[in-house]
C-alpha cells in the first residue's frame, strides 16, 4: 500500500532571521549587518514599550503598552475561582493604510463585507 503523507497545517512565519536575510538580499547589507539592523529594530522597540512609550510605525500600525487590573478567574476544570494577577501587556492596532491595504489582497473582500 501506498503511504498517505500529511502536510503539516502550520501558518507561515515570518523569522528575525528572515528578515535579516531579506535585508541581505535586497538591499546588499553583508549577513552580519543585516542580523545587527534587525536586532537593534526590535530592542528599540522592546526599550521603548519597556519605558512605557508607544511605539508609532507610519503606514503600520501601533504598539501601546497597557496595564490590566488583578481580576477574578476560573480554572475551567474544576470551576474554582482563582486570581490573575495584575500584568502589563503589549497591544498592537493597524493603521488604516495598513488595514486597507490587507484588505485589497483578499479575493472577494468587498462582497464578503456587503453580505
Amino acid at each position: 500500500m501506498g503511504r498517505i503523507q500529511i502536510e503539516s497545517v502550520q501558518t507561515p512565519t515570518l523569522t528575525k532571521a528572515e528578515l535579516a536575510e531579506q535585508l541581505y538580499e535586497r538591499i546588499g547589507l553583508n549577513k552580519r549587518e543585516s542580523k545587527d539592523m534587525v536586532d537593534a529594530f526590535f530592542d528599540q522597540i522592546r526599550d521603548a514599550l519597556g519605558r512605557g512609550e508607544d511605539v508609532k510605525l507610519s503606514g503600520f500600525g501601533h504598539f501601546q503598552l497597557r496595564e490590566k487590573a488583578q481580576r477574578p478567574g476560573r480554572n475551567p476544570r474544576t470551576g474554582e475561582i482563582i486570581p490573575i494577577a495584575a500584568r502589563r501587556v503589549v497591544i498592537f492596532h493597524a493603521s488604516h493604510k495598513f488595514k486597507h491595504q490587507l484588505q485589497s489582497d483578499v479575493p472577494n473582500a468587498a462582497a464578503a463585507t456587503e453580505s
